[in-house]
């Protein structure tokens, strides 16, 4: 993500400060730069989530471990608490309406939604935000007390999609239109248009527009299946394939062990991070399954196989696992088809050329 040269400093100040895991730093930093005139919404959006993608790049090239993932993670929240909770914060020029900000049940990378509904309330909005994980149930019984303009729905990960679409679809239950948002949803979208949102924002400042537009409330009445939206469900791989996520698991550690014996040397926490991996691959398959979308599945393989390489464990282990998941799942069409198109695509990552230091997007 390309920032702006005048945040560049302060970004990179708040980088060490995060890397080094001290929050006062980090927070000097922050507010040094708010006093400097840096609007605080400059702040949230091109110096705070900045900092944190890099977070996540860092571990995801095995440079942060998981707790210091957690750790800076921590600090960059605090930090956002307390820009948030100045005395003299200016809450905008007029009072725009309610709204709820939400993540998905089973969510739990939250800073993206605390972030969208920081800036909302520097807009006028006022906000509830329930944080991560909230559960739907809990989701509309705050809606049927508050009854909101909209909710915004936040989601990092694919997998929770098709719990995100039963929290939309409860939302318009009531008369709530949801406004969709995050990594899960997809490029441009597409997953929130599939799942029918009623509108998708690509970031915080998207967001705002959308709400400042305004969002026309759904029609209560009208009773939606999954299928209304998502046809291709009613061949039932989906709900096969999830139904049978811990057999699965279990029965291709098994078959791998006989493949390659030298498994069966591994200690307790190698098989627990190997039949993480597969549980993994067999709910981003689900999640494919529901969305009917090949890319979601590939991408995930050919993240994971970077993961994987960054940790010095032979990604070879990707194919031959899809090999035997397979063989399990040889009675269902559009799982095989999908898994082929993970082999493809695997392969095809595996001999793509490693760019150099001076290669040119």
């Amino acid at each position: 993500m390309s920032v702006p040269t005048a945040t560049n400093g302060v970004v990179e100040r708040l980088w060490q400060a995060v890397a080094d895991g001290d929050e006062h730093s980090a927070a000097a930093v922050v507010h040094d730069a708010l006093d400097e005139g840096m609007s605080e919404e400059t702040l949230l959006l091109e110096v705070i989530a900045p900092v944190q993608e890099r977070v996540g790049a860092e571990w995801a090239a095995d440079r942060m471990s998981v707790a210091q993932e957690h750790a800076a993670t921590a600090i960059s929240e605090r930090v956002i608490a307390s820009l948030a909770h100045r005395p003299d914060r200016d809450r905008g020029p007029v009072y725009r309406g309610r709204v709820t900000v939400s993540c998905v049940d089973g969510e739990w990378h939250a800073l993206p939604a605390r972030l969208v509904a920081e800036v909302l309330t520097l807009h006028g909005w006022r906000v509830d935000y329930l944080g991560a994980q909230t559960p739907t149930p809990h989701l509309i019984a705050h809606l049927h007390l508050t009854d909101p303009a909209a909710v915004l729905l936040s989601g990092s990960l694919p997998t929770h999609l098709a719990t995100a679409h039963a929290a939309i679809t409860a939302c318009q239950a009531v008369g709530v239109p949801v406004l969709a948002g995050g990594r899960a949803f997809g490029p441009g979208g597409r997953y929130a248009r599939a799942l029918r949102a009623d509108r998708w924002a690509a970031d915080a400042r998207a967001a705002v527009a959308v709400l400042e537009e305004g969002i026309p409330r759904p029609d209560a009445s009208a009773i939606r299946q999954v299928v209304d939206d998502l046809p291709h469900l009613a061949d039932q791989e989906y709900t096969m394939v999830t139904q049978s996520r811990p057999q699965l698991v279990k029965q291709t550690l098994v078959d791998l062990e006989d493949r390659f014996p030298a498994m069966r040397a591994y200690s307790d926490a190698q098989h627990e991070r190997t039949a993480e991996d597969l549980a993994h691959i067999v709910d981003f398959l689900a999640t494919a399954l529901y969305v009917d979308d090949p890319d979601l599945f590939t991408t995930f393989l050919t993240w994971t196989a970077d993961i994987l390489t960054a940790r010095g464990v032979p990604a070879r282990s990707l194919p031959a696992g899809l090999e035997v998941l397979a063989g399990r799942l040889r009675d269902f069409p559009r799982t095989l088809k999908l898994i082929e198109q993970g082999v493809t695509a695997l392969a095809e990552h595996a001999t793509r050329p490693v760019p150099g230091p001076d290669t040119r997007a």
